[in-house]
């Protein structure tokens, strides 16, 4: 009785991780259709192109990225600053900010007819363009440092964390060995955290391929862009799968780096961590100096943006069309409420199974599940396309065949196809963190329930849930956040006629006409900002 328990969980979660993995097997299946002239075509013209700017983007990104977050988490977790609560929460905000919003809003300041270059050819009596050089921002480098300033949240919350968990021994240790601050910092603190920055910059990394928005505004032409022009422009939906299994390599590569990267590094965190009276109290002047570098990335990524959004939302407010928008903004909060829970609850089956069962392989199966978070909204869209249209002509075949009517495009006509994509990409966050909820949870606890008598679904419903619900909302607040922005997929998935509010910020931001679109961009940015500061607050008491 107890084996039979164990196979319907170990069945049913493998039954879920295949299924979850299906848009990928489709899409492998997909691009060996035999349409090579197209794809000989774009190899022989713009393919390396977009090859290299896919990776100089996301080299540049990165890089930005690290920048800006790796010294935000160790002054965070270094110093005790003034308004340091508010700071802490404040420098996520970015994360709430859609890249393409962002983009634009910059293009509209520092273009030739924005305000920037205006002022300045008032002031200095310039007359054309070619009386004066600027930078242009409509480049692969100005594309890298707008992602840049809405991605460092990623690596400023990971390396937080980690300097966090450090023991505050090592550095008075270090300095009674006459180790100064700088050499403390890249010699002992930088070493150890080393797993949790390479696994941000992967995010990071995955979240730059996976960008369309930003690169297709700025027309820097990536594979991401090529795989939507071979689809909808070129009719190929065989030669955009070929495509995006370029771009499947690249994330593969990616997870691989930081697999490599961790091999030798067994032992890298222990200790009690800092607590809040561990942080140093500096000089008026170097936290002045401190607070200007925190208080600078969050403007350039959340504040100025969002002014100039209410800005633009208070000129257009008498054209705002508001029973439109307020359907869309139903259909989106809808959309990411349902994707969350979905989302949620089933992670809690593979993350459960993977507590019962300690067998490498079967974990290793599981894992496939989560395998969607690395692929791209519109790599995911050319896979979920082909079973599901396959699915629906079977349905209406069958329903004629019985001689009852059809019921005509049940799966991609409808917004199944969409929350069944948001599902697959990001159920990888609810499983991380319910993950790191559950490992928390001492293995006593299981051997005791058992000896009570709880296998194993009353084991999970009387123990493990309730400690581990403060992952469960934290996965579900970042979940909510994500399908929010998400815009690749819903701009290829949605029905006819029903729009979201990342597809209408996106296309007013395409006709140059964000005025129109800042009400529901800032809608976007309002309904992230609860959980985003539930979620920041989680990893804290988490910490703690």
């Amino acid at each position: 009785m107890r084996l039979a328990r164990y196979r319907r969980w170990l069945y049913s979660s493998s039954a879920l991780a295949l299924l979850l993995f299906s848009p990928i097997f489709s899409l492998f299946i997909e691009a060996f259709q035999i349409d090579t002239e197209l794809l000989a075509q774009l190899w022989q013209s713009v393919l390396p192109t977009y090859i290299s700017n896919s990776l100089f983007l996301v080299l540049g990104v990165v890089a930005l990225s690290v920048l800006f977050g790796l010294p935000a988490g160790w002054i965070m977790a270094r110093y005790q600053l003034p308004g340091h609560k508010i700071l802490e929460w404040a420098l996520v905000l970015p994360l709430a900010m859609p890249g393409y919003v962002v983009a634009y809003i910059y293009t509209d300041i520092f273009d030739y007819t924005g305000w920037i270059q205006s002022q300045l050819r008032e002031w200095m009596g310039w007359q054309t363009a070619a009386d004066y050089w600027f930078p242009d921002l409509r480049t692969l480098p100005g594309a890298a440092l707008m992602l840049a300033l809405v991605l460092y949240p990623y690596v400023y919350l990971l390396t937080r964390a980690s300097f966090l968990e450090q023991s505050p021994t090592l550095q008075e240790a270090a300095k009674m060995l006459g180790a100064s601050s700088q050499r403390r910092f890249f010699f002992i603190s930088l070493p150890l955290i080393r797993p949790a920055l390479i696994g941000a910059m992967i995010l990071v990394a995955m979240e730059t391929l996976a960008d369309f928005g930003t690169v297709s505004y700025f027309a820097v032409n990536t594979l991401t862009t090529a795989i939507t022009d071979a689809w909808l422009n070129y009719g190929s939906l065989a030669t955009a799968a070929q495509l995006s299994l370029c771009l499947v390599g690249m994330v593969v590569c990616l997870i691989w780096l930081e697999k490599m990267s961790r091999r030798r590094q067994q032992i890298y965190q222990k200790g009690k961590g800092m607590a809040g009276n561990d942080r140093r109290v500096l000089k008026k002047s170097y936290q002045y100096l401190l607070l200007g570098y925190c208080w600078s990335i969050v403007a350039l990524g959340f504040l100025l943006p969002v002014c100039v959004l209410l800005d633009y939302a208070l000129q257009a407010i008498d054209a705002i069309q508001w029973q439109t928008m307020l359907s869309n903004s139903a259909t989106s909060l809808s959309l990411a409420f349902l994707v969350a829970i979905f989302a949620s609850l089933l992670a809690l089956p593979l993350v459960l199974t993977k507590r019962l069962f300690t067998n490498t392989r079967i974990v290793s199966f599981l894992q496939l599940g989560g395998v969607g978070y690395a692929m791209p909204g519109t790599v995911l869209a050319i896979g979920i396309l082909g079973p599901f249209t396959a699915a629906d002509f079977f349905i209406n075949d069958a329903m004629s065949w019985f001689g009852l009517p059809e019921p005509g495009l049940i799966l991609t006509g409808t917004l199944i196809a969409l929350i069944f994509a948001y599902v697959v990409r990001f159920i990888a966050i609810a499983i991380g963190s319910q993950d790191s909820s559950l490992a928390r949870i001492s293995l006593n606890l299981d051997m005791a329930s058992r000896c009570l008598g709880y296998y194993p679904m009353t084991m999970f419903r009387k123990v493990h849930i309730p400690l581990m619900w403060r992952g469960v909302i934290a996965g579900i607040a970042l979940i909510f956040i994500e399908s929010m922005k998400e815009l690749p997929a819903a701009l290829l998935l949605r029905p006819f006629n029903v729009e979201t509010l990342p597809t209408v910020v996106y296309q007013y931001v395409k006709t140059e006409q964000l005025q129109l679109g800042a009400m529901p961009a800032l809608l976007i940015v309002a309904v992230g900002l609860f959980p985003l500061i539930f979620f920041n607050r989680s990893l804290e008491q988490g910490i703690s």
